[in-house]
């Protein structure tokens, strides 16, 4: 990693031990467009009742007729934005896959009917159009706005709810959408994948229909909560997933009924530890608004009292009728047939009982030639004993064994996360004569066996953007024996612009948690909030939206640790603890996802200016002069704060021997770059 890359890393997490005070901004906006929203909370994956409807045509109709997906759109010739947004969505009803049906749905009852009329010729033979006078079918859908949008599959389940784009909203108009929430949305679904948006807010004209909500009494399985499973746990909780079990069918669920009941109480499951963003008080003017996570995985509120009110009472099974699709899991690769497979050379053992140390295997790629790659994919090949692997990318000439955690890691496996596919225009880089670094955390389950893991990548053309990752860090942490909530604290101050993809918080068996902080002038927001950190899920938050960064802003990785008697996973709360790679250590180590926007991939900031002009002048300069000057304490070691801010970075790839500090002859390495 290179100085811009920490820059980067400015992105992310907070939780907050004492509110921030910040700047209010004015409650209600001028300008508003659409907002990502928490899918559960916005009626994804909901069951809409079988409704009855007649279109213009006179035609009679139910929700749930057409066989593949189904587009309810709200529209009106009366509210301004409904207008602007008409030609936009007929000519999406025109470019969707034929599994798509498009419905129209005109809710305002006192809209012309010749303007109607207008209208669904202008959707003409690519959908329907209904005049919902009495806003029975509005109201049966969760529409809350004339511009709102909810697609269902085959089986009522609501697949998305939100925006059309980001083109028009309130007090603002674009020559063309930044984002085009239900074109994704419909791209994702014909592809057999979630939308990576689930769910926004769609600026409009607010209509008088109460968003449909259902009884507890009238709550069943098949009705309501398969769909909730489904959405939540059956990823890993399914015949060859990850999980210890199968929730994938009524009598799955019932069985472990008591188990799911005390996770979800006690809010283990799913896995998801990101506090919910403050939405009441705006962000101060100036400063990032709330963030949202495009994997968010957590129950919402309502979620969450729907299974328990049906765990608690009765279970009952409903109409296997109404049941969800099946979602199916293909034996094959997630992200479609690799261009590239690499695999261990041999299978690692893995001991039957205990605890392993990490271990860090090496797998040559044989490239010749950079390349670029915009979909990764580790599959474990025991998926009951991998923890968790974090790939770095070690450099042809290098000769280390394993690649420090500081600079980076290139892809993720957690249960339930082994996909990283990336957006047309961004992707990694993989260069030419490359080795993979495979840092393996095994869980011994009773029964020694062996794994020989593989990564699949499909390759792509040189993008607009790299994405790259680094990390805000503190090597010198010091965590006192016994201490029950003991604070570190790392921070960057960004010496360029960085927009930021995601966060992965980084700790051992002593971490509880963890936050990213940013400060931007006088004011400190918090970005990410994580109270309970959970060393068993390596998460990785990955935003619904890039959060631009500008040079200047300072980013804070704050963690706080647990190593008193009262932790049941410290293997020693009477030691002192210090950073080291194995888990009976610790690490402060905040991952951040990020591009450099303007900087071409492939290329660092000053590689041709200002860094490379510094290390010729290097070469013809007296290095010991130099170095006695920085060393402020003459100790005769150089450490992060005796160096310039704007060297720190790069000058600390130096210190080989991992001690927090440069010697002498880690400072001459410089002569050989």
């Amino acid at each position: 990693m290179v100085l811009s890359a920490l820059v980067a890393t400015a992105a992310s997490v907070a939780f907050t031990l004492a509110p921030t005070p910040v700047v209010a901004a004015p409650s209600e906006p001028v300008r508003q467009g659409p907002t990502p929203l928490k899918p559960g909370e916005h009626g994804v994956g909901r069951l809409v009742p079988a409704a009855r409807f007649c279109d213009l045509a006179g035609i009679d109709r139910s929700v749930g007729d057409e066989p593949g997906f189904t587009v309810f759109a709200a529209t009106g010739t009366s509210c301004p934005l409904s207008v602007r947004y008409l030609p936009t969505l007929a000519g999406i009803a025109e470019a969707a896959p034929e599994t798509f049906s498009f419905v129209l749905i005109n809710p305002t009852a006192s809209d012309d009917p010749e303007a109607m009329r207008r209208d669904a010729e202008k959707i003409g033979e690519h959908g329907v159009y209904v005049h919902d006078a009495d806003g029975s079918l509005s109201e049966a859908l969760g529409l809350a706005t004339t511009t709102d949008v909810v697609i269902i599959d085959a089986a009522r389940t609501v697949c998305y709810h939100g925006a059309v784009d980001d083109q028009y909203g309130f007090g603002y108009a674009l020559d063309a959408p930044r984002q085009t929430y239900l074109e994704d949305a419909i791209a994702a679904l014909a592809d057999g994948r979630e939308p990576a948006v689930a769910a926004t807010d769609a600026p409009g004209c607010e209509l008088e229909t109460a968003a449909a909500t259902t009884a507890a009494e009238s709550l069943t399985y098949h009705g309501e909560i398969a769909r909730l499973v489904q959405r939540h746990c059956v990823e890993c909780h399914r015949d060859g997933g990850v999980g210890p079990f199968a929730l994938d069918s009524y009598d799955d669920l019932t069985a472990h009924a008591g188990m799911v009941r005390e996770v979800i109480r006690r809010g283990t499951m799913p896995p998801w530890f990101a506090a919910d963003a403050d939405t009441e008080t705006d962000a101060a003017e100036g400063q990032p608004a709330p963030l949202t996570w495009a994997n968010e995985r957590s129950l919402a509120s309502t979620e969450k009292e729907m299974l328990l009110a049906w765990l608690d009472g009765g279970k009952p099974a409903g109409d296997p009728a109404e049941a969800p699709q099946p979602r199916t899991y293909p034996d094959g690769w997630l992200i479609g047939q690799p261009d590239q497979i690499w695999e261990f050379a041999q299978p690692e053992p893995v001991k039957a009982t205990g605890v392993m140390p990490y271990q860090n295997v090496i797998v040559e790629t044989g490239l010749t030639e950079d390349r670029w790659v915009r979909a990764i994919e580790i599959r474990p090949g025991s998926p009951d004993v991998v923890h968790h692997v974090l790939v770095h990318v070690l450099p042809p000439s290098s000769n280390e064994v394993a690649r420090d955690e500081r600079e980076g890691y290139w892809a993720v496996y957690v249960p339930g996360q082994s996909v990283h596919t990336y957006p047309d225009g961004f992707a990694r880089k993989l260069p030419a004569g490359a080795r993979l670094n495979f840092q393996m955390h095994y869980t011994p389950n009773g029964t020694a066996t062996t794994d020989s893991t593989r990564i699949g990548v499909v390759l792509c053309d040189e993008p607009d953007h790299e994405v790259r990752t680094a990390g805000i860090i503190n090597t010198r942490l010091s965590i006192p024996p016994g201490a029950g909530n003991h604070r570190e604290e790392a921070s960057l101050t960004l010496p360029t612009d960085a927009t930021v993809l995601g966060f992965l918080p980084h700790m051992h068996l002593r971490g509880k948690a963890c936050r990213y902080e940013l400060t931007r002038g006088n004011e400190t927001t918090t970005l990410l909030d994580v109270p309970r950190y959970d060393f068993n899920w390596q998460l990785l938050y990955r935003l619904a939206e890039p959060l631009p960064l500008a040079a200047g802003d300072r980013l804070t990785f704050t963690a706080w640790f647990d190593n008193s008697a009262a932790n049941p996973a410290n293997p020693d709360p009477t030691e002192t603890v210090r950073w080291g790679p194995q888990t009976f250590e610790e690490m402060h180590l905040g991952y951040v996802e990020y591009y450099l926007p303007g900087v071409a991939p492939g290329k660092e900031p000053g590689d041709d200016g200002w860094w490379g002009q510094f290390v010729q002048r290097l070469r013809n300069t007296d290095l010991d002069a130099a170095f006695d000057r920085l060393d402020a304490n003459g100790d005769g070691e150089l450490t992060p704060e005796e160096l310039p801010d704007h060297l720190r970075t790069r000058l600390m790839r130096l210190d080989v021997d991992k001690s927090g500090s440069l010697s002498r002859d880690e400072a001459a390495l410089l002569r050989r770059r």
